[in-house]
């Protein structure tokens, strides 16, 4: 089922051992349109401090209960390496956060969900020596560049969105498949030329996130995106509305 971004803020976060925190932001990466982090700010013993847990970790989704169970203990979310989220995080702090957790190395080309066994050991490790040997082979620095792909899904929102003929609107969400993780949408509010309406453009059709001119580019045209079917926000896209928008943007659904 397709979730925005807005749901999943403020979900509480469940470890095995009770409550770690609640959602405040996610991480996706801009080049695979992936969401890679939940950003929870923890509470109790923890409290003020944001965590980058990744989806990998969720074990069972309870909407109703406005809450995300995780397969991770209090301690082990205590314990995870500091990463400072004002600053953008760089590439060492990914190797090392996903060498805690035993995660998948997914810059390493692997899947990104799944059931982390010790068959897929070897692949982390191999996805960490390729970081650590790019590192050593570009210098110190390459140690603290941050990753260019990995964006704030709170900071990505309000974007202009930029198609390849002129500004058609901004970001005012994403909708994200809640099996995979994977955004397949991006919710776009026009009413600046469309008084009123909002439309839905396939991530596929993301060209790149700038970010220093706070916008995304399309590979679409003004008259594309303004002829694509309207959407209701207050209702889940249904099968026959994602045919049509899939089949205006000339895409297989």
């Amino acid at each position: 089922m397709l979730r925005k971004t807005r749901e999943l803020f403020g979900l509480q976060i469940t470890a095995v051992d009770g409550k770690a925190g609640d959602i405040r932001d996610l991480y996706f990466d801009s080049q695979d349109w992936i969401i890679r982090y939940l950003v929870v700010e923890t509470g109790g013993w923890l409290e003020g401090r944001r965590v980058l847990i990744s989806p990998l970790a969720v074990i069972d989704a309870r909407w109703d209960d406005g809450e995300l169970a995780v397969a991770l203990t209090g301690s082990e979310v205590e314990n995870s390496p500091h990463i400072d989220l004002d600053k953008p995080v760089s590439r060492q702090q990914v190797v090392e956060l996903h060498e805690y957790y035993g995660w998948p190395a997914y810059w390493a080309g692997s899947t990104m969900l799944g059931t982390t066994t010790a068959a897929a050991y070897p692949m982390i490790m191999a996805g960490i020596a390729e970081i650590e040997r790019e590192m050593r082979e570009e210098g110190p620095q390459e140690k603290v560049r941050g990753d260019p792909y990995l964006r704030s899904a709170r900071a990505v929102t309000s974007y202009d969105i930029q198609a390849v003929d002129g500004e058609i609107g901004h970001v005012e969400d994403y909708l994200i498949d809640a099996e995979d993780w994977i955004i397949r949408y991006v919710l776009v509010d026009t009413r600046d030329w469309l008084p009123g309406r909002r439309v839905l453009v396939p991530s596929s059709c993301v060209e790149r996130v700038d970010w220093a001119q706070t916008s995304v580019e399309v590979a679409l045209t003004r008259q594309q995106v303004e002829a694509s079917p309207e959407y209701d926000p207050d209702e889940p896209p249904t099968c026959e509305y994602e045919d049509q928008l899939h089949h205006h943007y000339g895409q297989r659904g």
